[in-house]
This record gives C-alpha cells, sequence and structure tokens, in this order.
C-alpha cells in the first residue's frame, strides 16, 4: 500500500515537472522569436489563430457581411492621395492588396487628388476589384500656403536644400495635406477607420483577417510596419517646437504616452518615426482635440515650408505623446514594401503566407524597430 502511493505520488510530481518544462519551451520560444530583429517568428502561429478567429474577421470567404455590398463590421476604407499619372503604380498596389487580402473582405477603397481624375483613371482603377471606389478632389483651403507663411522666405529654403524632395513645393502641400486635412475630407466624415495605399508598393503575405475588427475589437488607435530615422536637415526644429507645444498644453499631455520613443534619456529627438505610407489609423485620433491643437501649433510655426516636416514624423510625433504603447500596434506579420525600403517576416522565402527575401527586407532590425520593442 505504502509503496503504490509512494509510485502515484512519484508520477504526480513528475507530471506537474512535464508541465512546466512544456510551458518554460514555450515561453522561451514565443520570447526568441517574437523578439529577434530578424522579422515574424511568433506570427506565424499568432496569424494562424485569427485566421480562424470569426472575432477579428478570420475565415472570411467573401459572403455576408464581407460581400461587395454587404455591411461591413467597421466603417473603414483604403484611402490614398494620388495624381492621375499614378494610375500604373497605383494599379499594381491594388492588384496585391486584393490577390493578398481585400478580395475576400471588400472595403472599399478612395482616391483624392488636387486635380479633377480623368476617366481613363477611374476606370484602370475599378478593373481591379468589386469593392466600392470613390473619387474626389481636395477642398481648395487644403492646398498650398496658408496666409500666414512667409513665401520668400520658403522659396530660399527650397532654392538652397540639399536634401530629397528639398526643391518641390508641391510636396510640401501633400505633406501639409496629409498631416492636418486628409481626415477631414468630406469622402471620410463617416469612417471609423482608414488604411493608407500608396502606388508602388508590395504586399507579401497574404492576410487571413481583417485588421481594420483587429483594431477596433483591441481598442488600438495607430497600427504601423516600418520605422527609420528621419533625415535631420528636413526636421531641424521640428522637436523643439514639439517641446514648446507641451509646454503650452500641458494638460493634453497623458503621464504615460510612449514619449521614450522619439525623446532619448538625455531628451533629444531620435527621430524615429513610423513609415506613414503604411498606416491603419482610427480616426477618431486624428479628429481629437489634441492632435488638432498640435498639428495647428505646428502649421502655424511654418515648418513644413520653411523647412521640410513630413507627415511620417508628424503623425509619429503626435502618437508618441499622446497615445499609450498599448493603443499602438506593430503589424509584422505583415511583409511590405515601399521603394527603399521592406519588411519581411522570418522565413518567408522557405514557408508559411509570405514570399520574400527577409535579407533584402530588413527593416525589423532598424534601431527604432528595435527601439520599439525596448520601450515600456
Amino acid at each position: 500500500m505504502f509503496s503504490s502511493r509512494r509510485v502515484v505520488a512519484a508520477a504526480k510530481f513528475l507530471g506537474i515537472l512535464a508541465v512546466l518544462g512544456l510551458l518554460m519551451h514555450t515561453g522561451a520560444r514565443l520570447f526568441s522569436t517574437r523578439y529577434n530583429t530578424n522579422g515574424q517568428g511568433i506570427f506565424d502561429m499568432w496569424g494562424d489563430s485569427l485566421a480562424n478567429n470569426k472575432d477579428y474577421g478570420g475565415g472570411a470567404d467573401g459572403l455576408g457581411e464581407y460581400s461587395p455590398q454587404g455591411i461591413k463590421p467597421v466603417n473603414a476604407a483604403f484611402v490614398a492621395f494620388v495624381r492621375n499619372s499614378d494610375l500604373y503604380g497605383m494599379r499594381k498596389t491594388i492588384q496585391e492588396i486584393e490577390s493578398r487580402w481585400n478580395h475576400n473582405y471588400n472595403y472599399p477603397y478612395i482616391f483624392l487628388n488636387d486635380k479633377p481624375f480623368t476617366d481613363k483613371f477611374k476606370q484602370g482603377v475599378k478593373d481591379l476589384t468589386k469593392a466600392e471606389v470613390r473619387f474626389g478632389q481636395l477642398e481648395p483651403d487644403t492646398w498650398g500656403y496658408p496666409p500666414w507663411i512667409d513665401q520668400k522666405k520658403a522659396q530660399v529654403e527650397r532654392e538652397t536644400s540639399n536634401y530629397i524632395k528639398g526643391r518641390s513645393e508641391s510636396y510640401r502641400f501633400m505633406c501639409r495635406f496629409q498631416s492636418g486635412f486628409l481626415h477631414k475630407h468630406p469622402l471620410l466624415k463617416d469612417l471609423e477607420f482608414y488604411w493608407r495605399l500608396e502606388p508602388d508598393v508590395h504586399y507579401f503575405c497574404n492576410i487571413d483577417y481583417d485588421p481594420f475588427l483587429y483594431m477596433k475589437n483591441n481598442g488600438l488607435k495607430y497600427g504601423w510596419n516600418i520605422a527609420p530615422t528621419e533625415y535631420e536637415p528636413t526636421v531641424r526644429t521640428l522637436w523643439n517646437t514639439t517641446l514648446q507645444f507641451m509646454d503650452r498644453y500641458p494638460e493634453l499631455i497623458p503621464k504615460d504616452s510612449m514619449i521614450d520613443w522619439v525623446r532619448d534619456s538625455k531628451g533629444a529627438y531620435t527621430k524615429c518615426h513610423f513609415w506613414s505610407n503604411f498606416e491603419i489609423v482610427d480616426l477618431s485620433f486624428y479628429r481629437s482635440e489634441q492632435y488638432s491643437k498640435f498639428f495647428d501649433f505646428l502649421d502655424h510655426s511654418g515648418g513644413f515650408f520653411y523647412e521640410r516636416w513630413g507627415d511620417a514624423p508628424v503623425h509619429s510625433l503626435a502618437v508618441s505623446i499622446f497615445l499609450k504603447k498599448s493603443q499602438v500596434h506593430y503589424f509584422d506579420d505583415i511583409g511590405y514594401y515601399h521603394p527603399a525600403m521592406a519588411h519581411c517576416p522570418d522565413g518567408s522565402k522557405e514557408r508559411g503566407k509570405c514570399v520574400c527575401d527577409p535579407k533584402e527586407g530588413w527593416a525589423n532590425g532598424f534601431t527604432c524597430a528595435k527601439r520599439w520593442r525596448q520601450i515600456s
């Protein structure tokens, strides 16, 4: 009797050890793969779980709420600011986003232009999707110089600059529009979320869940994919202007923001920013009081024209000073390329639903992506 009890007790003890060992092995695997600098790792498992999770639009088959005319679970759309000359590049993007994802979900597209779209452009993008497509033109007061800008001073900056797009006037108009007016356009007024699209980008991975629904269900405000550092000559005074804003409106700055992503231990600007050519955003954030005041403050300082502030660092500073890290999501399961930079999930040459070469998609190893993983 005594011997048999000892055997049972020993078996139970060994069983507990086995369970603990399995948990430790699983935890080590998750940690080591999730936080490596090469890419996806755990997101093979994470993506598979979402692909079968109806709460996040997994397992969509193009029927019901995801039909072309059906009511979507999130009022969302793809949004692109383009010109008629971008038709070929935009068609390539649409073909990939449709084949990789939207042929099952049928979210609409919204195209904006500072000039009227041609019939050729309209038909060229409509040919590639079953989803609704809308076209709009910018409102006049959102494109060009605001009245407080010294245009001669702005001209001197353009003529003496030696950085990319530094001599372009229209590029500055575009950055200002994307920073402060895109989300206010009448075609976007009813949207909850938008997914920004650009011409000539690539999506390397099949996406088997609904990122819009995933963000909404998890209370996420901003989603990103690539995070480089900004070129300092284009943002010479942006950080100091942001500090001035924070000093003037301390009541708008939460104590638990993710400001340490853009501020180092000495208080200097890291120049980290989310590359906004890919961003999925809860538009209530851009419509909020704090973002509106932040943009207006920056706009009246003149930095969009006296330097060359991009919408990416502007959006990123706003995210960093106003949001918690738990409200921001790194879509590192989505393989993505924009000319000059790419993110390719680890192992995509050999397995999974991504087809890209990790050696050519190294953005996950950027200093700012690493910094993101380190901040609390």
